[in-house]
């Protein structure tokens, strides 16, 4: 009995010992991770605040040899990039992953579920390329539309996938409960499921939205850029990426301090993104 006592014994401080280091093991990961974000928060802080005032917003870039100007035409290109990217790709992402948690357990389910991982994994600059020939080289020019095109489909595969897994998070007798009532079942995915999962899916919609505002080989090959003011999503249209790597590589040290405040207004524009994000999430999960 005694020798029996001391194996439990034994075997208790042997998982206390194993609980302790996989718990620093875990810390130390979590650490590591952060630490490279801490760095290029304050890197980007430090190099863009030189430049970030009220000109920088309102501004159009100055020429070549000239000091100051700002990115205004840049700032609202990236806008409307996104928002052309999203209209396109967060319908289509959620239908699709809403499909394959309801219905797709079948061998089509399972295709579209393989080609919107494939999808996830393709480099950007390939659909750069795809957008180019299939919408660019129709259209005989560049263009906005084209550019918000490559950036929905960056933006469906991450956004479809994470509705899929967030709906498979409902519980199943949320539908039964709302079957059992009479309510038809794609009612009941729409208005009990979706709104159940709704905080979830709007992660993934952060997630599609900041990869896409981020990504500037698709947008070098369809909206090219715009040194003019322009919101018309038929003609070539500026962004603040495609600025960042035309300044960053400049010969002018103006031009690399520019490049710099664009991609600090790049990380505000995302954060103010995940704040919104986060506000109305909250309200539609306490409804």
């Amino acid at each position: 009995m005694e020798k029996r006592l001391e194996i439990n014994k034994l075997s208790f401080f042997r998982r206390k010992i194993v609980n302790a280091l996989m718990l620093t093991l875990s810390l130390l990961a979590a650490i590591i991770t952060i630490i490279p974000l801490i760095f290029i928060f304050y890197y980007t802080i430090s190099r863009g605040i030189t430049y970030l005032n009220l000109d920088f917003f309102i501004h159009m870039p100055k020429p070549v040899g000239e000091a100051g100007g700002g990115m205004a035409n840049a700032i609202v290109g990236t806008l409307i990039l996104i928002g052309i990217g999203g209209a396109i790709g967060i319908p289509v992402g959620i239908l699709t992953g809403t499909y394959l948690s309801e219905f797709g357990n079948n061998k089509f389910g399972f295709l579209v579920r393989f080609l919107a991982d494939v999808l996830s994994g393709i480099p950007s600059i390939v659909v750069g390329v795809v957008a180019y020939t299939m919408v660019v080289i129709p259209m005989r020019h560049f263009s906005a539309l084209a550019g918000g095109i490559a950036l929905a489909i960056l933006m469906i595969p991450t956004i479809t996938r994470t509705t899929e897994e967030m709906i498979r998070l409902v519980p199943q007798s949320f539908r039964e409960a709302g079957l059992a009532l009479g309510i038809q079942k794609w009612k009941t995915t729409v208005l009990i499921v979706l709104r159940t999962a709704w905080k979830g899916i709007a992660t993934g919609i952060l997630l599609g939205l900041s990869r896409a505002a981020g990504e500037t080989a698709p947008l070098l090959f369809t909206a090219l850029g715009n040194r003019f003011w322009s919101t018309n999503v038929f003609q070539p249209m500026a962004s603040l990426t495609v600025y960042i790597y035309n300044y960053a590589s400049a010969p002018f040290e103006d031009w690399n301090k520019q490049a710099w405040t664009a991609a600090l207004v790049l990380i505000i524009i995302i954060s103010i993104f995940s704040l919104i994000f986060r506000i109305i999430t909250r309200s539609k999960y306490k409804v």
